[in-house]
């Protein structure tokens, strides 16, 4: 929202710098973006008055002018225009003057003659023909209003440059604030000035608006009200410089007087208002309905619009002839050949009117303001002050009569004002009286401790906004800083996040370095890592509006994303990598939801220098670190993942529940990829955070000897070791604390199609010192179980 400070001064007076004044408003809760001087450029242009011209001695086009500038002695300025004659009124560019741009301008010589400046267009001076109609286009800007010009004086208080903008980043709460009058009234708050709205005065007579037009409202829900007044002998022409220079100060091109009457009350009260054609009114009547099934209709802008029932529309008996709170019709539009006109200002449902503009394509400064919720007092006010308007500028008379439709009652909100609770929340002592006088004046009204909320104001629902409001005129800088009271929640991280964390931590101790990235792919990373056609990945979530197609897709496997990451680290000529995500997955929920099933997959990959057990290894490794017992932890072979090479995978379980997948990339894969021999591993971290062991506790040192046994078994080759190990640890009872391979063995004397597999085990009691029977004992159980489960014997 642009605000000009001299618009300003109709409401109050604040005598503050632009400076002053952007600190103090942002310090009160209205943020100032910046300030601009629009005449900042504009100096030493100052209005001249031609005295005589002459042609050129040596051109058939150039003037050797005489100008008046104020000083003893006139200047004489020489100028390619045709349009200046002796009397007129100009802007002057003197000697060392600069404009608009940058420009500069200096004295100097046309063809042999002297040149004491330059004589000023429209467009030198940043304006055009809607700032001021009566100039010519192409020629000398003439100044046509001399009553009150004088040689010599600052041409930028004729032009309007003399202004101070102030540009507010107004929030979607503070609809009020889209407006003169709103920020007037935060201005009048923070300085401590009076604060006037002028109440319209309309004259009116001749005619009354009810032998002319009915008002209906079909759809109370998406309109509240509906005021209209009729204005005839409309009088189409510019508006007079004031009006056109306090529109184009808050960004507005004037057009004509009614369309700039209307654009002026909606920057002046913040109400939107349209003006329609009487005569384009079918049966004298306005309908507020939604559209119907298939209907169409040309807006302003000349394109043609096809509606929808859920659109709200302004219409007569017969046709639609305006997009409710976006835009009128061309089928009503005011014209030269207009007689009667309609002013209409109503206020619509802000959620239906952002879906309209949205679905039409076509927001607005209406819509905009609409679509956060207008006040439904503002309507009555704003339409009486436009007819104001059309008297002081001539541009009609005012029919008698005013058609204001309420179809819903006003009930004004009110809140308790709760001091004690305030202050607590603030950490302030501010005195009851002085809360009542701060809310006061933003126009709160109070009875005892009830405060009655201004129409204007929606956003004001519990004590703890009017606590907002106390604190932002107190001062938020005059608040002390204050320990926290009462039972705080400590921060920190989530047992998720650390558990996270610590898994980051080994695994970079192990050399891994982590990766971040993009959630979404195309289904051809699904065919790269040769998923078949049927697999349920396939089947994720669809993004609607993807960059493209390599992007269109929630990944459901990281495993893609991973290969890619390596693929680039090899690109670069890495001759090794070592890298892991958290990457999170998306699966489509179960249960219909539309909301997906979100699962972290902590994700490994490696290439270079590395083979199968390093990446078994870096996985156990994780497991042990978060107290994950290896005695609860199988690896069981895999060979139909067509990711992965048939002889080189393994799917790794926690007791009976799969948490993942290691081994080495299929080569076919691999190639897909531009990448040598590549291993990789998924794991479902939400399910190892739920399989994690219990803080570690400290365990003394043990106080009895072990007992240590080495046996070897002869099994068949394709036994793993993982399968004798499980065995072992099943057998060995509780006193076996350790099992580890230290041998495996092929050859004579062991029979073709075995091997042998030798195991060091060791065996402590915490009761007492164990006995070789004891250990004698476990080694025949676990002896026993290999033979009747895997027919490994003794070797």
């Amino acid at each position: 929202m642009n605000l000009s400070r001299k618009w300003l001064k109709d409401f109050t007076r604040i005598d503050a710098s632009p400076e002053e004044y952007a600190d103090a408003m942002t310090m009160s809760g209205s943020k100032v973006e910046l300030t601009r001087d629009p005449g900042a450029e504009i100096k030493n242009v100052v209005v001249g008055r031609v005295i005589s011209t002459e042609r050129h001695p040596d051109s058939d086009h150039l003037w050797v002018c005489l100008v008046d500038v104020g000083r003893e002695k006139p200047v004489q300025i020489v100028t390619g225009a045709q349009n200046v004659r002796a009397g007129d009124f100009v802007p002057a560019a003197l000697h060392k003057s600069t404009l608009p741009g940058g420009k500069k301008i200096e004295k100097g010589k046309l063809r042999g003659v002297k040149s004491e400046g330059m004589l000023c267009s429209l467009d030198e001076l940043a304006l055009d023909l809607h700032d001021f109609p009566d100039a010519a286009e192409d020629g000398i800007f003439i100044l046509t209003d001399m009553a009150d010009l004088i040689p010599g004086c600052d041409i930028r208080p004729v032009i309007g440059a003399d202004d101070s903008i102030v540009e507010f980043e107004i929030t979607n709460n503070r609809p009020d604030c889209l407006s003169v009058i709103g920020l007037a009234r935060e201005s009048a708050a923070t300085f401590g000035t009076e604060f006037n709205v002028p109440q319209p005065r309309v004259k009116a007579g001749g005619g009354d608006i009810n032998e002319l037009l009915k008002i209906e409202i079909s759809d109370p829900e998406l309109c509240p009200r509906y005021t209209g007044r009729m204005v005839k002998n409309i009088k189409i022409a510019p508006s007079p410089k004031w009006m056109r220079q306090r529109l184009r100060a808050s960004g507005v091109r004037p057009i004509n007087n009614i369309v700039d009457i209307t654009n002026y009350v909606m920057l002046e009260y913040g109400q939107p208002m349209h003006a329609f054609d009487y005569a384009c009114l079918d049966g004298g009547k306005i309908i507020v309905r939604t559209a119907r099934e298939g209907e169409t209709m040309k807006t302003l802008d000349g394109t043609p619009r096809e509606l929808t029932p859920d659109m709200l529309v302004i219409a007569d008996s017969g046709k639609a002839v305006g997009v409710a709170g976006v835009m009128g019709g061309e089928n009503s539009e005011i014209t030269e050949a207009t007689r009667y006109a309609v002013f209409e200002s109503a206020n619509f449902d802000g959620v239906s009117i952002r879906r309209t503009a949205s679905a039409l394509g076509m927001r607005t400064d209406a819509s905009g303001r609409y679509e956060k919720g207008l006040d439904t007092e503002n309507t009555l006010p704003a339409v009486q002050r436009a007819c104001e308007l059309v008297e002081l500028l001539g541009a009609g008379e005012v029919l008698d009569g005013i058609i204001d439709i309420r179809a819903r009652e006003y009930a004004p909100r009110t809140v308790s004002l709760e001091s004690e609770r305030i202050n607590a929340l603030l950490g302030t002592s501010i005195p009851r009286a002085d809360m009542l006088t701060i809310l006061e004046k933003i126009g709160f009204a109070s009875i005892g401790d009830v405060i009655t909320v201004p129409s204007w104001r929606g956003d004001v629902e519990h004590w703890t906004d009017l606590a907002e409001e106390v604190a932002r005129f107190y001062g938020y800088d005059k608040i002390e800083p204050t320990l926290f009271t009462g039972d705080i929640a400590p921060g920190g991280l989530t047992e998720t996040q650390a558990v996270l964390r610590q898994a980051g931590s080994v695994l970079r101790g192990i050399g891994y370095n982590e990766i971040c990235t993009y959630s979404f792919i195309g289904q051809s990373d699904y065919d790269k890592i040769a998923l078949p056609k049927d697999a349920s990945e396939r089947r994720g979530i669809t993004i609607l509006n993807p960059l493209g197609e390599d992007r269109s897709v929630m990944r459901a496997t990281p495993l893609p994303c991973m290969l890619d990451a390596l693929r680039r680290n090899k690109a670069s000529r890495a001759d090794a990598a070592l890298l892991y995500e958290p990457a999170k997955v998306y699966i489509p929920s179960a249960d219909g939801s539309p909301l997906p099933d979100e699962r972290i997959i902590l994700t490994l990959g490696a290439y270079g220098n590395t083979d199968f057990y390093d990446i078994k290894g870096a996985a156990l490794a994780l497991l042990d670190a978060l107290r994950i017992s290896d005695t609860d932890v199988e690896l069981r072979p895999r060979s139909d993942l067509p990711s992965y090479h048939p002889g080189r995978c393994a799917d790794i379980y926690i007791g009976d529940e799969k948490i993942g997948v290691l081994g080495q990339v299929h080569p076919a894969v691999a190639d897909n990829y531009d990448l040598p021999e590549t291993y990789a591993a998924e794991l479902d971290f939400n399910l190892i955070f739920a399989h994690r062991g219990a803080e570690p506790t400290f365990a003394p040192l043990p106080r009895y000897p072990a007992v240590e046994r080495d046996i070897a078994v002869v099994c068949a080759v394709d036994v793993t070791v993982a399968e004798l190990t499980a065995l072992i640890k099943r057998g060995g009872g509780a006193y076996l604390r350790e099992a580890d391979l230290f041998d495996i063995y092929t050859g004579a004397p062991i029979p073709e199609g075995k091997k042998s597999a030798a195991f060091s085990l060791r065996f402590r009691s915490d009761e007492a010192t164990l006995t070789d029977e004891d250990a004698d004992g476990a080694v025949r159980s676990i002896l026993a179980l290999l033979e009747s489960e895997l027919g490994a014997v003794i070797r």
